[in-house]
């Protein structure tokens, strides 16, 4: 499979050392300094592109592959108040699309049993649910992703909240999201209900980056043939 690497920050080098210890080819590696190379006809090279960059280049990317035909992977958070308009964009051009707040097999079965806890607490409303997420200090969006795709899972059931903040909150009806930046840490993600008589609380611990990039390649390798949108509910079978 030859990929285009779309983002080769700390996430993107991950990806090749994976894809290559898996006989892939990476044929294109765009960054902030080389952005100008990114075009239709760089991206042809390529069966498939991977991109993680940033909140503020991921439309445009995702635009240009789209364009070119490219089936994409796309595991840049921060930007998904519009990606409906992306989905729609794509289904316009006939594109594969894969988009995930997070590709990591570990957090996809967590994001699975979060949404069976919440499933299950929807009628004890004597705990109080509230998230935490921990993530190294160059993360450049808070909420996660990861953390966002949580939170809307449980709103999903819970009767008693009705959005999500990120902080602290006196309003019964907010879904506190406690987000802190500390190095080294690749991600932590834990979902607490607390009552006066016990606690629940499950949590995810990324010990590195390998567990990301391992989803992201996968995920490649099964959109590479197809067309339309998926998640890494389909790509894993969940």
């Amino acid at each position: 499979m030859k990929i285009a690497l779309i983002g080769y920050g700390k996430m993107g080098k991950a990806i090749e050392e994976i894809a290559l210890q898996q006989g892939h080819e990476i044929v294109l590696k765009i960054n902030s300094d080389n952005k100008e190379l990114l075009s239709s006809s760089s991206l042809q090279k390529a069966d498939v592109a991977i991109e993680f960059s940033t909140p503020e280049s991921a439309i445009e990317n995702i635009e240009y592959c789209l364009q070119a035909g490219i089936p994409l992977v796309c595991g840049t958070t921060g930007w998904t108040n519009v990606l409906p308009q992306i989905q729609a964009r794509c289904t316009a051009l006939n594109g594969a699309m894969v988009y995930a707040s997070n590709f990591s097999i570990g957090v996809n079965l967590f994001f699975e049993l979060n949404t069976k806890l919440a499933a299950l607490m929807a009628n004890q409303p004597q705990y109080e649910v509230i998230l935490e997420e921990i993530h190294h200090t160059q993360k450049k969006d808070a909420p996660s992703g990861t953390a966002l795709t949580l939170a809307t899972q449980i709103l999903a059931y819970n009767k008693k909240k009705k959005q999500w903040v990120n902080d602290i909150s006196d309003n019964p009806e907010d879904l506190e999201i406690i987000s802190q930046r500390i190095d080294p840490t690749p991600g932590t993600h834990s979902v607490k209900y607390a009552s006066v008589v016990d606690d629940i609380e499950i949590i995810h611990t990324a010990h590195n980056r390998s567990g990301f990039a391992a989803g992201a390649v996968l995920a490649a390798s099964f959109i590479k043939e197809k067309k339309g949108i998926y998640t890494m509910k389909d790509v894993l079978g969940l």
